[in-house]
């Protein structure tokens, strides 16, 4: 056999199997853009929001890739329309998030639990839904869902029954349940906002409910790390969680310890630094007094029907609230301002008093951190990378360690 025979042949299986392979490839290549573009398609996306002026009434509507199915919903004090939707995804433009007309004054949207994704409407005023349909595409590839809203007076306004827990008996806090015997005190680390409620915007659109959420993942890998406990998150991903399903998620984990982590906002953006806040049925101050009435606000904003919770409920949680538990909840609160102030800027009184809602577990210490305000481009500078939050893990976890060692569990 000739050289140049031998050179062919080899050649001539070379590319054999080159092009068997480069087949192989592209068909891979194929087949991955297929499942991907399907995967992406699975899921409904709004891709824009209108509204319109219909003169006796506002029309909203939504652009969707797909039809689906829907309900909406009228709630008052205040006044607002849910829309729910099946879980989608939102690529909505600033232009459509700065969009308001007529009664329609400004909304919020966002995942509201595993199954659901909410579109909420602050209303100037009582409204009644005049009509809702869905259109399909007509010389587009969008499905549209329209809303109409046409406002009436207070005393035509009529509440629409939403899905809603049973009514209890009785005001009554309910006994904490025993947890499983563990040897590892745990920790609840509740990471304010999510979904459809985004919290506090920042000065450059960083949004409250995405660094607390990254602030608890990054505590809770720091202080497992050490051995020494078992943490919990309130919600580990972007879903809206009820105040009074935080309290009772820690309750039911056995917590010994709560923590709701927040960023405050205010309208100096010289002010900064952090603070740390305990429960009392007295304000601190004027300050901590209007803080703890946003806060307890966020079920209004995430959309819930507060109409059938009687108001005697918090006054009972209160009186309910041991004062070891207080105690306890001061100590730890004495024990995270030195840390803090190591590597983090702090604000003057910085342990202040106030009556938040997501405090008030009758049988676990427990404290709310705002990290820092938002409006502060220093303060949302840092806290919106993980070395920029890395002292505040640092300081939580050594005030941490150091109240386990002073009432171990």
């Amino acid at each position: 056999m000739t050289g140049p025979t031998i050179v062919s042949r080899v050649l001539a299986t070379f590319l054999r199997r080159f092009a068997q392979c480069l087949g192989r490839t592209l068909v891979v290549a194929f087949a991955s853009v297929v499942l991907w573009t399907t995967a992406a398609a699975a899921e409904p996306t709004v891709v824009g929001i209108r509204m319109g002026d219909q003169g006796d009434s506002t029309r909203l509507v939504l652009d969707l890739s797909e039809s689906v199915k829907y309900t909406v919903s009228v709630l008052d004090d205040p006044y607002r329309v849910v829309i729910d939707l099946p879980v989608v995804g939102w690529t909505l433009t600033p232009a459509d998030e700065a969009r308001h007309l007529g009664v329609i004054e400004r909304f919020r949207y966002g995942r509201f639990d595993k199954d659901t994704s909410r579109l909420v409407l602050d209303l100037g005023g009582p409204v009644e839904v005049a009509r809702t349909f869905v259109l399909p595409p007509e010389g587009t590839s969008r499905y549209r869902l329209v809303v109409d809203l046409k406002p009436v007076g207070k005393d035509a306004f009529v509440r629409k029954p939403v899905v809603a827990p049973p009514k209890p008996a009785a005001p009554v806090i309910a006994a904490r349940p025993p947890p499983a015997r563990l040897d590892k005190p745990v920790i609840v680390l509740d990471p304010g906002h999510g979904g459809v409620d985004p919290g506090t915007i920042g000065v450059t659109g960083a949004r409250e409910k995405d660094i607390t959420l990254a602030m608890a993942r990054e505590l809770k890998a720091a202080l497992e790390a050490s051995g020494r406990y078992r943490v919990v998150l309130t919600r580990s991903t972007d879903i809206f969680i009820p105040l009074q399903d935080r309290v009772r998620i820690a309750r039911e984990a056995g917590a010994s310890l709560f923590m709701s982590l927040h960023a405050d906002s205010v309208g100096s953006p010289s002010i900064s630094g952090a603070s740390i806040y305990t429960l009392h049925e007295k304000a601190s101050d004027k300050e901590a007094e209007a803080l703890a009435a946003k806060e307890n606000r966020a079920d209004l904003i995430g959309g819930l029907d507060l109409g059938d919770r009687t108001n005697d409920v918090a006054a009972i949680l209160i009186s309910l609230v041991q004062r070891e538990t207080m105690n306890l909840s001061a100590t730890f609160a004495s024990l995270l301002v030195p840390e803090f102030s190591k590597d983090w800027h702090l604000v003057r009184n910085t342990h202040r008093f106030a009556g938040f809602a997501v405090l008030k577990a009758p049988d676990v210490p427990s404290v709310l951190v705002e990290l820092g305000y938002l409006s502060n481009p220093n303060d949302e500078r840092s806290l919106k990378g993980p070395a920029g939050r890395k002292p505040v893990v640092d300081a939580v976890t050594r005030a941490v360690n150091r109240y386990f060692d002073i009432h171990p569990v």
